[in-house]
């Protein structure tokens, strides 16, 4: 999860590191540092904390040279301190590593190196690196290897095999000022290629203020960049010749605007990107033209028995509205799996089944280690019927979930700075809604009639969202005061709105690090009732249709313990139970978590806000899960 950045070129390397890790601080800011390298040596400049109080220490303390490697932190083994900021050097103080992923046998590592006589001055997995590469150059150098790249190289090549886990780690030696190695094993590393230089990065905001052009580096791929081009190599120390492609999709840099935070303009982006995607999607046709376009081949979709989808966190609240929608709309069975459970409990396989991954990175570790063993163990069936479909939704068609999945549905959002998902969850609701009402099409599981009357509603959706945040932002904010010292909240949703109260629950923990959970309405009354008093607000989303009085039926059982209740819903005398209300447009049942989402993302961030909290970067997460 954490974020590395490496370069080479004529420049001066630490603007540019620097750089980088601003556009990747998303991925982890417990601590960052940088290493560059020069005729005189090797200079380390770390710092506990947010980035700037490296970017203070590097004003102050300067680090010169062309050649450097940068890491911004999300802790895994050991704490948020200095000690434990990347780069890690050896006790010589000439080789310097940074890593984003896991050592999973650094402690027996550690132990062979101490009983070596190797001390070790931080708590990381990533700190035996550096010592067993100098290792290995000093046996390279000892048998008559020059300090060039190529001995750099090779050492690294040494190495990478006595390592287990998922890496993606670059390399400075201060011996060789002209060279640096890069490699990667399950975990993301590009290649940007600049002008008289080359910039390598864990994601591609990183990379776009420099280039769009881009080389991503494969699994077990080894790559040392010189100032007179690329040598990638592959596990098995093969020379491999690949072209680079070109950054695909909207804009990768990070622009706040006059927002004070990038959590409240992704909120206020959703209705131009609902609009973009839907103009791209669901384009007026004719009577007998397809409803959806979507860049899937009907071939995927034909003859289905089953969908399984693998997601995580957001993604999967997301999934969850999917999987009513395949089933209600498509008439398909569709189960839902946390990827990190299905690496380890899949189901028995089934004939014709479509497994959809969702990310919105492109690079959550868990749901593409999911979708590969799905891919493997269908390979390893071998019966056609058995074949392995896969199908990725993402906002990165540029990540490893675009090269291991043969399609994908782009969500097409922009890039999303705040670690709370916003608008790339409104983005894969909407490639399910997509992806469903092509299914139905296609199986002729709903009339045609009755598909064009959602479609027509979808179009309306991006007016509606606009006037919705509008009207609710400034409600929210005055309603978050009433939050100050609330411990706990529980979330109210029935059908299709369930997975938009877990959403909410989620969201609020995330920003505010206030306990919520989220719970189907009915299921109140089986345990969790004993939670509510007059301490411990009700939120409840209760939208009209099949549900609509089965809900209101259960947010009166919650008034009836004293729980102050907010109201997700219509405004109406039906609704007037509620303390407070949120008002949302009366639409298609099917359709409503397009617009029940905004008052949860609204109410969440002004509660975190008004606490006068880091609502962009909260405290313990990342917005790329790359590791286990």
């Amino acid at each position: 999860m954490c974020g590395i950045v490496a370069v080479i070129g004529t420049r001066d390397a630490a603007p540019l590191l620097l750089d980088g890790l601003r556009q990747l601080e998303y991925r982890g800011y417990d601590s960052a540092g940088v290493a560059t390298v020069e005729a005189g040596g090797l200079t380390c400049v770390r710092a506990e904390g947010k980035l700037l109080n490296l970017t203070a220490r590097v004003e102050r303390e300067g680090a010169p040279g062309h050649c450097g490697i940068g890491h911004t932190r999300w802790a895994t083994h050991g704490k948020p301190e200095e000690r434990n900021a990347h780069p890690h050097l050896d006790a010589g103080r000439e080789v310097a590593v940074v890593q984003n992923g896991i050592i999973e046998n650094h402690r027996l590592l550690r132990e062979q190196l101490q009983a070596e006589g190797v001390q070790f001055l931080s708590d990381t997995d990533t700190e035996v690196i550096p010592h067993l590469l100098s290792k290995e150059l000093k046996a390279l150098t000892a048998a008559g290897a020059a300090a060039t790249g190529a001995t750099l190289l090779l050492a690294l090549q040494r190495t990478l095999p006595q390592l287990e886990g998922a890496y993606a780690l670059a390399v400075l030696w201060a011996q060789c000022p002209e060279a640096l190695v890069v490699a990667r094993k399950q975990a993301p590393l590009l290649i940007g290629f600049g002008e008289g230089e080359f910039i390598c990065a864990s994601d591609t905001p990183a990379l776009a203020g420099v280039t769009r052009t881009i080389l991503p580096l494969e699994d077990g791929e080894v790559a040392l960049l010189g100032p007179l081009g690329i040598e990638l190599y592959n596990a098995a120390g093969e020379r491999q010749q690949r072209l680079p492609t070109q950054l695909k999709g909207t804009d990768h840099v990070a622009d706040k605007r006059s927002f004070r935070h990038f959590m409240l303009k992704e909120i206020h982006e959703q209705p131009e990107t609902a609009a973009r995607w839907l103009a791209r999607h669901f384009p007026e046709g004719g009577p007998d033209d397809p409803l959806v376009a979507l860049p899937v081949e009907a071939a995927l979709l034909e003859g289905l028995q089953r969908i399984q989808v693998l997601a995580c966190g957001t993604s999967r609240h997301a999934a969850l509205v999917g999987a009513y929608l395949l089933e209600q709309l498509a008439g398909v069975p569709t189960s839902v799996y946390y990827a990190s459970e299905f690496r380890y409990g899949p189901p028995p396989l089934g004939p014709d089944t479509l497994t959809v991954g969702v990310t919105q990175s492109g690079e959550t570790a868990d749901t593409l280690a999911a979708l590969a063993m799905e891919q493997q163990r269908r390979a390893d069936h071998g019966d056609p019927a058995y074949r392995a479909r896969l199908l990725g939704i993402t906002n990165r068609p540029e990540s490893s979930l675009g090269r291991l999945v043969p399609q994908l549905i782009d969500i097409e959002a922009g890039v999303e700075v705040g670690v709370a998902a916003t608008k790339t969850f409104l983005g894969q609701l909407l490639a399910f809604y997509g992806l469903a009402i092509r299914l139905a099409e296609l199986r002729g599981s709903r009339s045609r009639s009755e598909l064009h009357g959602l479609v027509a509603q979808l179009r309306a959706l991006p007016a509606q969202l606009q006037t919705l945040i509008d009207r609710l932002d400034l409600r929210c904010a005055a309603l978050a005061h009433e939050f100050a010292d609330t411990q706990d909240v529980i979330y109210l949703g029935r059908g299709i709105n369930y997975p938009i109260a877990l959403e909410g629950a989620l969201k609020l923990k995330e920003i505010s690090y206030i306990h919520a959970e989220g719970y189907p309405a009915g299921e109140m009354k089986h345990g969790p009732i004993a939670l509510l008093d007059a301490r411990v607000p009700v939120v409840s989303v209760a939208m009209p249709g099949r549900v609509f009085d089965k809900v209101l039926s259960n947010a009166q059982e919650a008034k009836a313990r004293d729980a102050r209740l907010i109201g997700v819903a219509p405004e109406g005398p039906d609704t007037e139970i509620f303390d407070v209300l949120l008002p949302v447009p009366v639409v298609d049942e099917l359709l409503s978590p397009l617009l029940t989402l905004i008052p949860m993302q609204l109410l969440s961030y002004h509660i975190a806000a008004h606490r006068g909290l880091d609502v962009d970067q909260p405290r313990n997460l990342a917005k790329s899960v790359t590791v286990e």
